[in-house]
């Protein structure tokens, strides 16, 4: 009763369900609420805030915007909220609340325009310097100091070095493929000039020059194989991983903000009570039981909640990837230098095994048909010489043809052949 009247709850759609609920207090005779309203603005008591870990919280039972009616069984109608905290207090151990509590809450209604706006001044403040976020009235604290943003911008680094790790990969599977179709190429060239050889002992060395190169194809293409899959899991992990983190913390973002928003909100709403009892007028709101700001409370409880579990999700979200970030560079490195190393051997041990062959034989079986003095044997070799040469390709094993000149020209200066 207000004066020689009553106004009637504008309880904004919402319902009331009444309930009990016996809470034992802690070790610090606190059962975990704080209380709002009462005489002699509002003609209700209600839970403005239930803390975490407290006797409240882990019943579960009371919630923000809930009617407090009674405590152990005594009405606290018409009494100041200063008076029921004490009437709290003075219970030792068990504490009995009788509740109303709100129900058919229709959090939409929560979100009105005057949220919207400020979550989009949230989102806003990330980007700003302190002192322009100051001039609009936002405190950026709370995000400057958020781990998670931080974290944010490390996963983006990483990403950053990621894309770099693909790209010189994929550069390095690029050459290695030139590389191995280089050397079937050599390969093949080399067989084709030794079918076409008169001196077996020359056919012999290319057809061994030119295997040799072919296992090293070989090798190339085992390297390959050995490769894609890396960068493969690298391409997951960047295409896949991150984008996926990048998703989860801009859900937390949200959340965030609807938090911080809905606390901005109770702010707002805190002064204008204060700002009109401390003009002794009333204020509607308050008068028919304080419905709206209720509501907010609610809100800001949901989102709290989800807040909370959405940060711890995300925690521990990018702590695993913080260290499968540092795992797999590892292994990957590991498994690169490994198959790098491998291939060099086997390319090693494969052109080693030709290093006594070719050109040397070629030129000592020169030398023997040049050493038979025989005039007919020489224009044999030169008769196969042309045929050489033209199976050579161009400026192809050119120092070859050119020793090959010198001791042809040495042989008929010291011979008195008429030809």
């Amino acid at each position: 009763m207000f004066g020689d009247y009553e106004l009637e709850e504008d309880r904004l759609g919402m319902s009331l369900q009444p309930g009990q609920v016996t809470l034992s207090k802690d070790s610090q005779n606190l059962i975990g609420i704080t209380i709002g309203g009462g005489a002699p603005l509002c003609p209700c008591l209600y839970v403005v805030q239930v803390f975490d870990n407290t006797p409240a919280a882990k019943d579960g039972t009371l919630e923000a915007g809930d009617e407090i009616t009674a405590v152990n069984r005594q009405s606290v109608k018409g009494r100041t909220k200063v008076e029921v905290a004490r009437m709290i207090q003075s219970t030792r151990e068990d504490v009995t609340l009788n509740f109303n509590k709100l129900t058919s809450v229709d959090m939409k209604q929560g979100r009105s325009l005057d949220i919207s706006v400020k979550r989009w001044k949230h989102r806003l403040v990330e980007r700003l310097s302190s002192e322009t976020a100051d001039a609009l009235g936002l405190s950026r604290a709370i995000l400057c100091n958020d781990t998670l943003i931080k974290k944010m911008k490390e996963l983006e680094r990483s990403g950053q070095f990621y894309q770099q790790l693909v790209e010189r990969f994929r550069m390095l599977l690029r050459s290695h493929l030139q590389l191995a179709t280089a050397q079937h190429d050599l390969g093949t060239v080399c067989v084709q000039m030794g079918t076409r050889q008169p001196w077996l002992t020359a056919s012999e060395s290319l057809r061994r020059y030119g295997e040799a190169h072919r296992c090293v194809e070989k090798c190339g293409y085992r390297l390959l194989r050995t490769l894609r899959p890396l960068v493969g899991e690298l391409h997951t992990y960047l295409n896949h991983v991150i984008p996926d983190t990048h998703l989860t913390v801009k859900k937390y973002a949200d959340a965030k903000f609807d938090y911080l928003s809905f606390c901005l909100k109770v702010k707002e709403m805190d002064d204008e009570e204060y700002s009109y009892a401390s003009a002794s007028e009333p204020l509607y709101r308050v008068e028919t039981g304080n419905y709206e700001y209720r509501l907010t409370l609610r809100c800001r409880q949901a989102a709290r909640l989800k807040f909370a579990r959405l940060r711890s999700d995300v925690l521990e979200k990018m702590d695993l990837l913080d260290n499968k970030h540092v795992q797999d560079v590892v292994v990957q490195l590991r498994r690169l230098v490994a198959a790098l190393s491998a291939y060099s051997a086997d390319c090693a041990q494969h052109l080693h095994s030709v290093d006594d062959v070719f050109p040397i034989e070629v030129i000592e079986e020169i030398k023997e048909y040049l050493d038979k003095d025989d005039e007919k044997s020489f224009f044999a070799l030169i008769e196969n010489l042309k045929q050489m040469i033209q199976a050579f390709p161009n400026e192809t094993h050119a120092f070859i043809i050119k020793k090959m000149e010198d001791l042809i020209l040495q042989k008929t200066t010291s011979l008195d052949w008429e030809h």
